[in-house]
């Protein structure tokens, strides 16, 4: 070997050695960075993406929010993975939405809450404040209680105390945002009124994929209904499409609703059944149900994510 293909040879080896260690550096560097601006704060982990909102909300720089579930997540079939655990074990509070929602991280919440706080961010309401499930089972409570928004100031109520009370030395800082929060929420409320009192009321009917959407029909004098029942692991039958496609016919209602986190042939199959009975059905757009849109987007917050639904359930009924 003569000594400039050696040195050729002895070049490449170093420049691979140099690209190798500045990549494992670099990626060091940058949970190390993270983890410093991380520093000192509360670590906060929630279930799904509402709750994570509201506790980065009401949080703020005093909290690191971690949310296992994003954008088209289904709660009702989740499973949490071990790097879901671990960021469960690491948290100094875990929030949770409760009444079976998130149905097979049950037992591991009730192990959690032995050693952390471990809270149900439902955990305030009352049994009248709760929609009853008529499949019954376990889950003997709709769980979809954010979209009554006056029920979602109380899971915000119940963030804020939890905050205050695991970090007093920031709890006025917790209280002032959340009655800052709590005020938009109100404001939300008023909105979602306002945009159903445009619709006749004989065409206040919402028809989705799975019945996600019972407390915003009871609250807003809208009626729901929908192919799955309350939980997306029951299974729909022929007898479900058929009826359903029924009802369509029957009230003429002229468009239903696809959900992000819910496949969309199940819904798909009910307007070919009307199409055969002569009954013209469009999809009106897609709602967010169990989840919310990306994050960085409008409708990756809560308030954006309602604004969204009832925005799209009047432009396409009216």
């Amino acid at each position: 070997m003569n000594s400039a293909f050696r040195r050729f040879i002895m070049t490449i080896l170093f420049l691979t050695v140099f690209v190798i260690l500045t990549t494992a550096c670099g990626g060091n560097t940058k949970e190390k960075q993270t983890g410093a601006a991380d520093a000192g704060k509360l670590k906060v982990t929630t279930t799904i993406g509402m709750i994570a909102d509201v506790a980065r909300e009401v949080g703020g720089d005093e909290v690191a929010v971690t949310g296992l579930m994003g954008s088209g997540i289904d709660p009702h079939l989740y499973k949490a993975s071990h790097g879901d655990i671990e960021k469960l074990d690491k948290a100094d509070i875990i929030f949770y939405n409760g009444l079976h929602l998130e149905g097979k991280m049950a037992e591991m919440f009730e192990k959690l809450e032995k050693t952390k706080p471990t809270v149900a961010v439902s955990s305030n309401l009352k049994e009248e404040q709760l929609r009853a499930n008529p499949q019954g089972g376990s889950g003997s409570h709709d769980p979809h209680i954010w979209f009554n928004v006056k029920l979602w100031m109380s899971a915000t109520e119940v963030i804020r105390d939890t905050l205050s009370e695991k970090d007093p030395a920031h709890a006025e800082g917790y209280q002032e945002r959340a009655a800052a929060y709590l005020a938009k929420l109100e404001e939300l409320d008023k909105y979602v009124r306002d945009q159903v009192a445009k619709l006749p009321e004989t065409s206040r009917i919402l028809v989705t994929a799975h019945d996600a959407f019972g407390y915003f029909g009871d609250e807003y004098g809208v009626e729901v209904t929908g192919l799955q029942g309350m939980n997306t692991m029951s299974e729909y039958g022929s007898k479900d499409v058929s009826e359903l496609r029924d009802f369509l016919v029957e009230k003429q209602i002229k468009a239903v609703f696809i959900e992000s986190s819910v496949p969309r042939k199940s819904i798909e199959s009910v307007i070919e059944g009307a199409k055969k009975l002569g009954h013209e059905v469009v999809i009106g757009g897609e709602l967010f149900s169990d989840a919310m849109g990306d994050e960085g987007t409008v409708e990756g917050t809560y308030i954006g994510m309602v604004k969204h639904n009832v925005d799209t359930i009047v432009n396409a009924l009216k």
